[in-house]
C-alpha cells in the first residue's frame, strides 16, 4: 500500500480546520486499469481547507479515529509492518490518505478482506487527490468510500446529525444484502482458486463460471446441469415419495390432500402421530410435526397450505429419530450433517428468553443466510412449543435441560449442524445416492430421519422424508460441530472436469489508429478457421460475423457481453483509451495484446496530457498479458517498444523498418534468442511479409496481393496486416490459414465498413474512411498520393483532382484540430470541411472553422490545396463534393455515419447509371449547390 508524501506541520495562520473533504468524481474499474491490476474504486477528492491540516495538527483526531475503528492499527501502510499507518497518523498525513484506509477498513468490517490502496495528488491541482482502493462488491466499495469521507469530516468537526455507529450498522446491513449466500460464495471461491473466471449476472446469486462456449451457470446450488424436470419432481413431495417407493427405498406412508377434512381422514388412516407439510415448500416452511390427534391436524393444515404454491398439503406418518441431511453431488455422497433444531440449554440461572438472547449474541449468528448460523426467532409457534415442554419464556429451565424452539432442524430457523460425513453406514450412503439418481438431480439434499445414521435405516426404521433441489451448503461448509467439508470442489469438478477449459482465447487490440481494421483482420482469419468469433469495435458487437449491437462497442461493457455469449469460442476486442480510463478492461486478462501505435490524439482529456501518459494507458493491455500470453508490439514506435518491460509473457514484434536499421538489428537479435517477429522484406518484385520464429523465416504474402492494401499502396493496411498476422501466429493459427485470411480480407463495405471503402460513382473514385486525426491523415495522405499517381497514369481525361471531405471530434485540442487541417492541405486540391452530429462541447461551426484555419495556414505556406470550403452537414458536404468533382477525380470522404454515407453513394451511383442508360447527360439535382452557400455553416 502506498500513500501521499509525509505530512508537515500545519500553519496556524490557516485558522480552524473545516469539514471540507468532498468527492469530485467517482469511477469503478472492473478489470486491470491504469492504477491497479485488480478491480478498484477511484475517487477524486478535494480537501479544500484541509490541505493545510494534516492529521497531527487536528486535536484528538487520531485518538477518536482509532477509538471508532481500532483495527486500523493492523494496517501496514508503506512501512510494511503492522502499526505503520498509526505511525503515519502520528507523524502527520493528509486526510485523503486517511479516507483511503478508512474505506478499506469499513469493507473489512463488512467481511470483505480488502487491503490494497493508494493515494496520489492530482498533478498541478493542490488539494485534490486520487484515492484508489480495492473492492470485492462494487456497491459495497462505493458505499465504503462515501462513508469514509463523511466519517473523516465528522472527525474534523462534529455533526450532531451524523452517528457513526448507526451509519456503520447500516453499511454492514447493506453489504450483507448484496453479498452472495454461503453456498454461492463457496462455489465462486473454489472457481477462483482454479483460475476459472466468473461474472455476476444479476444482483442475486446468478453467476457465470467460465467464458463463451465454455461457460456454465450457477444459481446458489442449482447449476446449468440441473434438469428442470428433476427440480419439478423434487418440488412435488408426493411424486417424490412415490418414485422413491417404486425403487424400494424407505419412505414414510403419505397422501396429498387439499382440504382439512381430507387431512384428518388421511391422518386417521395412517395413524398418529403424523406430519403435515406443503406439497411444494422449502426451507422447512409450513412443516408441522408430531401431530397427535385430529385437532392438531386441523390446526396445522392452514399453516402448511399457506406455504404451498398449488394449495396441496401432504399428510404422512411421522418417522421418529434424528434429522440428517445427505448431500449428493454428481451421483456421489459428499457430506452428511446432523441437523439439530433451534434450542437453548438451561443453566439454572437465566430464563428461556434470556437464553435465546445469549445464544443470538453469538457473532456467528445473523439474519437469514448472511452468516454461518441464523438467529433464533421467537414467534407464536416457538412460544407454544416451549409451553408444550412445560415452560414459559420467563421460566428458568433446570441446568442441562434442552428446550426446543422449533421442531425442524433447518439452519434457516436457527438450527445447528454436526458433521457426520465419515460416520454414515455404507448402506445408508447407497440409499441416498440411489434417491438422487431416481429424482435426476445433479446436486441433491436427501433428508433422512432415523435413530442413528451409523446403523442401516432399513433395520432401525428410518426413512427418507424429503429430497431437495438446490440444497444449502452452509451446514456442511461451516458445521457448528465437526470438520468442515469442502463440497464446492466436487461441484466445480462436475462443471469443469480435470483438464476441461474454462476460458476462451482473448485478443485485445489498441492503438491510436488502425484498431478497427486490425481487429477485423484477426477476426476474419479465425472465422476462416471455423471459429465462432466474438468481436467488439467502434461499430458494434459482432458475433460470428453478425452485427448484433450497433454502437461504439470498444469499451469494457461490450467485452463482457461477448464473454457471456454461449456461442463464442474466440474473442477479439478493440480497446479504446476512453474505456480503459473509465472502467478498466472489464475482464481479467487477455492472452494476446496488440499495440499498434501511440500518436497525439485525445490528449487533454481525463488527465492525459502527454504521449507518455497515453502510452501508459494503452500499456494496460500489455500488463494484462499472463506468463503464457503474448504482446504484439510495433517496433517502429518508440513508445510502444518501451511497453516490452510491462509484459509478463513473450513479445512478438512487427516492423516495416529497412533491413540493417537499428530496429531490424534489434529484432534479428530477438529472433536469434528464440523470439517471434513479423517483418517486411523489400525487393524488385515487391514487398513480402515474413514471419520469423527463432532462426526460421517463413514467407507469408506479397503485400500487393492483399486486397486491403490496394496493391500495396495503403501502407497503413500493410502495417495492420502485419500486426494481424503476428497476433494470429501467436494465437496458434497455421501460416496457410493466416495467408488465406489476409488474401480474402478486403476493404469492402461488407468486411470493413467505413474503413477505406472504395466505390465508383459515375466515373469518380470515391474512398470512404474514418480518418479523424492528424497522424491518421498523414497515413491517408500517403495513400492518396500513391493512389493519385496510379490514377494519373491510367487517366484519359487529363490530370484528376483530389477532393477531400474532412472533420474531427470536438473533444480534441485546438492545436490538434489545426494540425489536421494543415496535414490534409498537403495532399488534396480541394477540401470541404464538415462537422459531426455530436459536437462534444463545441459550438456549431467552431470545429469546421478551426480545421479550415489550419488548411489556410498550410495554403499560405505553399501546400497543395488551392481551395477550402465549409459545409457543416455531413450528407450535404458529401453531395457538394460529388457535385464539384468530375469523372476520373479522386474523392476521399472522412465520415462519421458511414452507413448513411454509403447508402447515399449507392443511391447516387444507381441514379447516375440510370441517367446514362436513358441518354440523360445531366447531373443529379442534389449535386447542384449555390456557391454563396458553400462557406455558410448549416444547422
Amino acid at each position: 500500500m502506498t500513500e501521499t508524501p509525509a505530512a508537515v506541520q500545519g500553519d496556524p495562520s490557516h485558522g480552524t480546520p473545516s469539514p471540507d473533504l468532498k468527492i469530485i468524481e467517482t469511477r469503478v474499474y472492473r478489470g486491470p486499469n491504469v492504477w491497479s491490476y485488480e478491480p478498484a474504486i477511484h475517487l477524486v477528492v478535494d480537501l479544500g481547507s484541509l490541505e493545510s491540516f494534516p492529521s497531527n495538527t487536528i486535536p484528538g483526531f487520531t485518538e477518536e479515529l482509532l477509538e471508532r475503528l481500532p483495527r486500523l492499527d493492523q494496517h501496514h501502510c508503506s512501512r510494511g509492518r503492522r502499526g505503520g499507518f498509526i505511525e503515519r497518523l502520528n507523524e502527520g498525513t493528509w486526510l485523503g490518505h486517511i479516507a483511503e484506509h478508512v474505506a478499506l477498513q469499513l469493507q473489512q468490517e463488512a467481511g470483505h478482506d480488502m487491503r490494497r490502496g493508494k493515494t496520489r495528488q492530482v498533478k498541478g491541482q493542490p488539494g485534490r487527490y486520487n484515492i484508489v482502493y480495492a473492492y470485492a462488491d462494487e456497491a459495497v466499495g462505493l458505499a465504503a468510500g462515501e462513508l469514509a469521507v463523511r466519517f473523516v469530516n465528522q472527525l474534523v468537526q462534529s455533526d450532531p446529525e451524523f452517528d457513526f455507529t448507526d451509519e456503520l450498522e447500516r453499511f454492514i446491513k447493506q453489504a450483507e444484502r448484496t453479498a452472495f449466500g454461503p453456498s454461492t460464495q463457496a462455489i465462486v471461491d473454489e472457481a477462483v482458486s482454479r483460475d476459472i473466471p466468473w461474472i455476476r449476472l444479476n444482483k442475486a446469486s446468478l453467476v457465470q463460471l467460465g467464458q463463451g462456449v465454455h461457460a456454465k451457470r450457477i444459481r446458489a446450488t442449482m447449476t446449468s446441469e440441473t434438469g428442470s424436470i428433476a427440480v419439478d419432481v423434487a418440488s412435488d413431495k408426493d411424486l417424490t415419495t412415490r418414485l422413491l417407493a417404486s425403487a424400494g427405498l424407505p419412505v414414510p406412508r403419505s397422501e396429498s390432500i387439499r382440504t382439512v377434512d381430507e387431512a384428518v381422514s388421511v391422518a386417521n388412516k395412517i395413524g398418529y402421530p403424523v406430519v403435515c407439510k406443503p406439497l411444494d415448500g422449502n426451507h422447512g416452511r409450513g412443516v408441522c410435526l408430531n401431530l397427535k390427534n385430529a385437532d392438531d391436524v386441523r390446526e396445522a393444515f392452514p399453516i402448511a397450505a399457506e406455504q404451498s404454491r398449488r394449495g396441496w398439503v401432504i399428510v404422512e406418518n411421522m418417522v421418529v429419530g434424528k434429522d440428517y441431511r445427505c448431500l449428493i453431488i454428481n451421483g456421489r455422497m459428499e457430506a452428511i450433517a446432523e441437523r439439530v433444531p433451534a434450542h437453548v440449554v438451561g443453566d439454572g440461572v437465566h430464563t428461556v428468553a434470556e437464553l435465546v438472547d445469549i445464544t443470538n449474541a453469538d457473532p456467528r449468528r445473523g439474519v437469514g443466510h448472511e452468516k454461518i448460523l441464523t438467529r433464533i426467532t421467537v414467534n407464536n409457534a416457538a412460544r407454544q412449543l416451549v409451553r408444550d415442554q412445560g415452560f414459559e419464556l420467563d421460566d428458568v429451565p433446570p441446568e442441562d435441560v434442552m428446550v426446543k424452539l422449533t421442531l425442524t432442524g433447518n439452519m434457516s430457523t436457527g438450527g445447528i449442524s454436526i458433521d457426520r460425513t465419515w460416520e454414515a453406514h455404507p448402506e445408508n450412503v447407497e440409499i441416498a445416492e440411489e434417491a438422487a439418481r431416481m429424482i435426476g438431480l445433479d446436486i441433491a439434499g436427501i433428508d433422512f430421519i432415523c435413530p442413528d445414521i451409523t446403523q442401516p435405516v432399513r433395520e432401525t426404521g428410518g426413512a427418507i422424508c424429503e429430497v431437495n433441489a438446490a440444497p444449502g451448503f452452509r451446514m456442511h461448509t461451516n458445521p457448528t460441530i465437526g470438520e468442515p467439508q469442502y463440497i464446492a470442489k466436487p461441484v466445480v469438478d462436475m462443471l469443469f472436469p480435470p483438464g476441461a477449459t474454462s476460458r476462451i482465447p482473448i485478443v485485445a487490440v489498441t492503438g491510436t489508429n488502425g484498431k478497427t481494421t486490425t481487429s477485423r483482420m484477426i477476426s476474419h482469419v479465425f472465422k476462416g478457421m471455423g471459429r465462432k468469433v466474438g468481436m467488439t469495435s467502434t461499430d458494434g458487437i459482432v458475433i460470428d460475423e453478425r452485427l448484433v449491437i450497433r454502437s461504439d462497442a470498444s469499451g469494457p461493457k461490450s467485452a463482457r457481453m461477448v464473454l457471456q455469449n454461449p456461442r463464442v469460442d474466440f474473442a477479439v476486442f478493440e480497446v479504446a483509451r476512453g474505456g480503459i480510463l473509465r472502467e478498466g478492461l472489464g475482464y481479467e486478462r487477455n492472452d494476446i495484446a496488440v499495440v499498434l501505435n501511440v500518436q497525439p490524439d485525445h490528449l487533454g482529456l481525463r488527465g492525459i496530457d502527454t504521449l507518455e501518459q497515453l502510452a501508459d494507458v494503452k500499456g494496460v493491455l500489455v500488463e494484462a498479458v499472463p506468463r503464457t500470453g503474448f504482446a504484439v508490439l510495433n517496433a517502429d514506435d518508440p513508445l510502444v517498444r518501451k511497453m516490452r518491460r510491462k509484459c509478463s509473457g513473450q513479445v512478438v514484434w512487427f516492423s516495416m523498418a529497412e533491413p540493417g536499421s537499428e530496429v531490424r538489428e534489434y529484432i534479428e537479435g530477438h529472433c536469434r534468442r528464440g523470439g517471434r517477429a513479423v517483418v517486411l522484406e523489400r525487393s524488385e518484385l515487391g514487398d513480402m511479409i515474413v514471419v520469423k520464429h527463432g532462426r526460421r523465416s517463413m514467407q507469408l504474402a506479397w503485400t500487393h496481393l492483399l486486397p486491403a492494401t490496394f496493391g500495396g499502396r495503403a501502407m497503413m493496411n500493410v502495417q495492420n496486416s502485419m500486426a494481424a498476422a503476428a497476433a494470429a501466429f501467436a494465437a496458434g493459427a497455421p501460416l496457410h490459414d493466416i495467408r488465406q485470411g489476409l488474401r480474402t480480407f478486403s476493404t469492402s463495405y461488407y468486411l470493413s465498413p467505413g474503413r477505406l471503402n472504395e466505390i465508383d460513382v459515375d466515373g469518380r473514385t470515391v474512398i470512404v474512411d474514418y480518418c479523424h486525426n492528424a497522424p491518421a491523415m498523414r497515413m491517408l495522405g500517403d495513400f492518396v498520393d500513391r493512389l493519385g499517381e496510379s490514377l494519373i497514369a491510367s487517366s484519359e481525361l487529363g490530370r484528376p483532382s483530389r477532393i477531400g471531405v474532412i472533420a474531427t471530434a470536438g473533444d480534441r485540442r485546438d492545436e490538434d484540430i489545426l494540425e489536421l487541417g494543415e496535414v490534409a492541405a498537403q495532399h488534396f486540391d480541394v477540401l470541404i470541411v464538415r462537422e459531426d452530429a455530436r459536437l462534444r462541447g463545441r459550438q456549431r461551426g467552431e470545429l469546421a472553422e478551426l480545421i479550415a484555419t489550419g488548411v489556410r495556414t498550410a495554403m499560405e505556406a505553399g501546400a497543395r490545396c488551392r481551395q477550402v470550403e465549409i459545409v457543416i452537414d455531413e450528407l450535404t458536404a458529401i453531395r457538394h463534393a460529388l457535385a464539384r468533382s468530375n469523372r476520373g477525380d479522386l474523392v476521399v470522404m472522412c465520415v462519421d455515419q458511414h452507413q448513411t454515407v454509403l447508402s447515399e453513394l449507392e443511391s447516387v451511383s444507381h441514379l447516375a447509371q440510370a441517367g446514362t442508360r436513358s441518354g440523360d447527360e445531366g447531373g443529379d439535382p442534389d449535386f447542384v449547390k449555390p456557391s454563396e452557400e458553400a462557406d455558410v455553416p448549416e444547422e
